[in-house]
């Protein structure tokens, strides 16, 4: 039990509420005085109700007492507990000792670095565990300053800072109570640094480009940065064409002004049309001011159009006509409005095959595709699977404040041969998933939780129930209303697929597929 006890600072009265504690045959565990708040702490092993009232009621005629009530903590304990805390997500490794040079304290980082347990080395010599500083002659020396030096340990280099701690003893003199020790290996420093040099982690440092098809993107897009013609991204799902957006838009000379993105597939047309280019006054009911579009409020900058090929034939004509002199006009609005911006589309659909199918205005097309990039698919650059996966945990365990566990060998094949259809959106996620539910420091391939996945069927499920027969006609009945809008004769579709008229017909019919349940 712990006791808050709001008191004057009178000689003696910390001694007349220990009396007290002996009165009742109390052991003490704790005392303290905190001078912030002019209380006194004390610690003590539970007790029945009716002699801890007895205890209180004592407490509280004592001269200078004016309130007691329990308490969760004592201030020393709350404090050690934060820098416990502090010491537990710290990424970095950090070593505290005596003046001795002998180790006090250790976090898990350092464990980490040192490939040691606790066990192992609290009260062990640091200079048995970290080479390239004499910290005992630092420690005896008359003037003891910091240090930052470069020290190896587990054949590993770190840069380390080395901090002495003085306390003031009684007569205002300082003492050296030992020293605290900060331990950065390359990888953590080299994060800070690129931290230091992009304000925003977009930047081409910021990607990992391990591949050489990747490398190759990379090298492509900081040329392309460097111009103002229209660049094109192409690339599957999740292959991060905005986080190369971005990242051209951060090289380049505009990269003080505005970068706005605006997907072109999850708003309607005329929604579409009024961010893009904003609207005049009245041009809505109950509307009487005007809005400028992203495109003047990002004026000077850069516009990431995603999605492109989503886009209307009506809006692809008013974004050519804006691509060719920088001039549009507001939806309801007659006057015209030119604007410097640079715009970048980015399409995960073969924009050339849907000019051949004239779903895509060719004009358009050829403007956009200027200067082009093509992202590869994560399965096609396996050499960038495992970096990604070590930066997900070293980022997600540190929003999550754990210590970053690693993958089994197992887990790392795994990783190493799954396709990814959802690339590294993909990745990310069920890295992000396993930390989360983690509860030991290593990541076994089951706390991925990904489905199967194949190239030629795509999902499996994971537990199929049924017979092989119930799977080749769900298999059929789904082929069927997948043709069926594109060949809605019976004889049409026999043909398409080899079979009798009287096979298909009655296909159809035990299916349920027929102008009235599929769309046509």
């Amino acid at each position: 039990m712990r006791l808050q006890i709001a008191c004057q600072d009178r000689m003696g009265l910390a001694k007349e509420v220990l009396n007290i504690l002996v009165e009742y045959d109390i052991d003490l565990k704790g005392i303290e005085f905190d001078q912030t708040t002019k209380c006194l702490y004390v610690a003590f092993p539970q007790i029945e109700f009716e002699p801890f009232q007895q205890v209180m009621a004592a407490i509280r005629r004592v001269e200078g007492v004016t309130d007691v009530k329990t308490t969760n903590f004592l201030p020393y304990e709350r404090e050690h507990n934060e820098l416990v805390t502090l010491l537990r997500i710290l990424p970095d490794g950090v070593i505290s000792i005596d003046n001795k040079g002998n180790i006090v304290t250790a976090n898990q980082a350092s464990l980490v670095d040192l490939g040691r347990t606790e066990v192992e080395i609290v009260g062990q010599p640091i200079q048995s565990l970290l080479k390239g500083f004499n910290f005992s002659k630092w420690l005896e020396g008359k003037d003891v300053l910091g240090q930052t030096l470069k020290l190896t340990g587990n054949n590993e280099e770190f840069v380390s800072d080395i901090l002495p701690i003085h306390v003031t003893d009684e007569e205002s003199n300082v003492r050296l109570a030992g020293a605290v020790v900060n331990l950065k290996s390359h990888s953590r420093l080299g994060q800070q640094i690129n931290a230091f040099r992009d304000d925003n982690n977009e930047s081409f440092a910021s990607i990992l480009a391990n591949s050489t098809s990747m490398r190759r993107v990379i090298r492509e897009a900081k040329k392309m940065a460097q111009l103002d013609a229209p660049i094109l991204v192409q690339g599957e799902t999740g292959t991060g064409k905005e986080l190369i957006a971005r990242a051209c838009h951060d090289a380049s000379s505009r990269s003080e002004q505005p970068f706005l993105a605006l997907s072109c597939a999850s708003l309607p047309d005329n929604v579409a049309e009024s961010e893009l280019f904003g609207y005049g006054p009245n041009a809505y009911p109950g509307s009487s001011e005007s809005k400028r579009g992203i495109f003047e409020q990002a004026k000077g900058g850069t516009v990431f159009l995603d999605e492109v090929g989503e886009m209307s034939k009506e809006l692809q004509t008013k974004l050519l006509r804006f691509l060719q002199d920088g001039t549009f006009r507001r939806v309801a609005d007659e006057n015209e409005v030119k604007v410097d911006v640079r715009v970048i589309c980015a399409t995960q659909k073969d924009l050339a095959s849907m000019v051949q199918e004239n779903e895509f205005r060719e004009d358009l097309y050829y403007r956009l595709n200027v200067l082009s990039l093509h992202i590869p698919p994560l399965r096609e650059r396996k050499q960038d699977i495992l970096p990604l996966a070590q930066h997900f945990i070293q980022r997600f365990s540190h929003e999550l404040g754990k210590q970053p566990p690693t993958f089994s060998k197992t887990c790392c094949e795994y990783l190493q041969n799954y396709p990814w259809p959802g690339n590294t959106r993909q990745l990310e996620n069920s890295v992000y998933r396993a930390i989360s539910l983690l509860e030991g420091d290593i990541i076994e391939k089951e706390a991925l939780e990904l489905p199967t996945y194949t190239n030629e069927f795509g999902y499996l499920e994971q537990e199929f129930e049924g017979s092989l027969d119930t799977a080749v006609k769900r298999f059929e009945a789904s082929l069927l209303r997948k043709l069926y809008p594109a060949y809605p004769s019976s004889r049409q579709l026999a043909k398409k697929l080899g079979l009798s008229h009287t096979a298909i017909a009655n296909k159809l019919r035990e299916y349920g597929i027929n102008k009235k349940s599929i769309k046509v």
